[in-house]
């Protein structure tokens, strides 16, 4: 049966001697199969993460690419703000030196200005036209010195300068002083100013100068956006701890758009061709800079225009009951005896006015309008008093001065600084230089002759003057 054998031998595997061999069970071929299969799963699985490894690398790829270049627009966005930055800083101090360098130098023609006023105010009995025009101009003068004041004030408080004299005092002086302030402005207009204030003394802790600054400026303006006849009104009104200070008055009134900038540098609302009201656009910043200084605040309320404005000052009370008074109008003057002094003063027209008013009060003056021959005058003679301005030709007043007390044996002369520039750089300057004295200008005459007055007997006095040249104090800063 040749069919059946080659049947028998397809089912039979045979080995190489031709015999058979036994057939494979099913279970183990099945084995076989699922192990082929699962080592293919595994490998397509393994092929399936790589392809997605792959992927996600190139979309990793990506992401980086793009980190990549945010990030250096970061770093050139950094760049530019940080130019941007340094440009504005720049201006801003551009322009705190030139408000500083302005004030500088408006203050040295109101100098003889000023001195001239106190001069014709000698003679302002010998016909009526002197007195009416000696009126005239101390008021001008006194705006002059109130613009230059609000200038320096400005760029002091932009660059963080400004500084108080804290003590107690009562809020009813402070108003006082700044109604005595504004009030011939108000007069001037025929207006009606009405202070209403609580029976009880409220005390403040802060500066009477610069708190009396604050209510002037209020008051100054209030006048000035006021018609003629109309009312300006003061109020103040304790709310727990602080005290609510409100001016107001029923003038031009604040638009509402303007509102939230009233109080910003340099701001102002609409103004006549003829600028009738003159002005800055400054003192309201300094109302607010000051009040905060102050731990206070201010804000401004108006229905807009035509309807008047308040403005409202909120400032903390003092647990402190003794308040400090203003003892400047009361304090009296020192009898002034003869002094020896030597002015040393570059501006032509200062130093005629100056030694015309010295000598007027019995003072013998020695004039030099430049540092070299200042300091020639001062070694070769003896003076009670050296009046010396800061910027002048040749040498400066702090060499001036330092030159003197290093070739001058003790007692020296008393030195009064006079100068235009009233920052605290100079006045560190000013003491190192061995000045007594720091005078800015427009000097105030009373406060010259109070100075020359109170040292005059000092100055006479050898082992006192060693004693004072000796400590060294730093200058007193009027």
């Amino acid at each position: 049966m040749p069919n059946d054998d080659l049947a028998l031998r397809a089912k039979s595997p045979s080995g190489n001697d031709g015999t058979a061999m036994p057939a494979l069970p099913q279970a183990q071929y099945e084995d076989e199969i699922a192990s082929l299969r699962s080592t293919i799963s595994e490998l397509r699985g393994t092929i399936l993460e790589q392809a997605r490894e792959k992927d996600r690398s190139e979309a990793v790829a990506v992401l980086v690419q793009r980190l990549q270049a945010a990030n250096q627009h970061l770093v050139l966005a950094t760049f530019d703000a940080r130019d941007l930055q340094a440009t504005a800083e720049a201006a801003h101090l551009r322009q705190i030196e030139f408000l500083s360098m302005l004030a500088h130098e408006l203050r040295n023609p109101l100098q003889p200005m000023a001195m001239a006023s106190d001069l014709l105010a000698g003679h302002a009995g010998l016909h009526p036209n002197i007195a009416r025009v000696h009126a005239v101009y101390s008021r001008q003068i006194a705006h002059m010195e109130r613009l230059v004041d609000d200038l320096l004030d400005a760029s002091r408080v932009a660059s963080g300068k400004i500084t108080l004299q804290l003590a107690p005092v009562l809020l009813r002086n402070v108003i006082d002083n700044a109604v005595e302030t504004s009030q011939p402005g108000i007069d001037k207009r025929y207006q009606r100013l009405q202070v209403r204030l609580p029976s009880t003394p409220l005390t403040i802790q802060g500066d009477l100068i610069r708190l009396a600054q604050v209510f002037s400026n209020l008051l100054i303006n209030a006048s000035k956006f006021t018609q003629e006849y109309g009312h300006i009104d003061v109020t103040a009104e304790r709310v727990g701890d602080t005290v609510e200070v409100t001016v107001s008055d029923d003038g031009a009134g604040i638009a509402a758009e303007l509102q939230p900038f009233v109080f910003d540098l340099f701001t102002q609302g609409y103004r006549s061709l003829e600028r009738a009201q003159g002005g800055l656009g400054i003192g309201l910043s300094l109302v607010r800079s000051i009040t905060q200084l102050h731990g206070g605040s201010a804000r401004v309320v108006s229905e807009g225009s035509g309807k008047g404005s308040s403005f409202i000052i909120t400032l903390p009370l003092s647990p402190s009951l003794e308040a400090t008074h203003d003892s400047s109008a009361a304090a009296s003057m020192s009898p002034t005896l003869p002094c020896n002094i030597l002015l040393i003063e570059d501006n032509i027209d200062a130093n005629d006015v100056m030694t015309m008013l010295l000598a007027a009060d019995g003072h013998t003056v020695t004039s030099c309008f430049d540092g070299p021959s200042g300091l020639r005058a001062g070694l070769n003679h003896a003076f009670d008093v050296v009046l010396c301005d800061i910027g002048l030709p040749g040498m400066d007043g702090f060499q001036v001065v330092s030159a003197m007390r290093a070739a001058l044996d003790a007692p020296y002369p008393c030195f009064i600084a006079t100068t235009g520039y009233n920052t605290a750089g100079q006045m560190d300057r000013a003491s190192e230089a061995g000045f007594d004295h720091y005078l800015v200008k427009p000097l105030s005459l009373v406060l010259l002759t109070r100075i020359i007055g109170t040292h005059a007997t000092q100055l006479r006095d050898p082992p006192s003057r060693q004693r004072d040249a000796a400590t060294a104090l730093r200058p007193k800063k009027y």
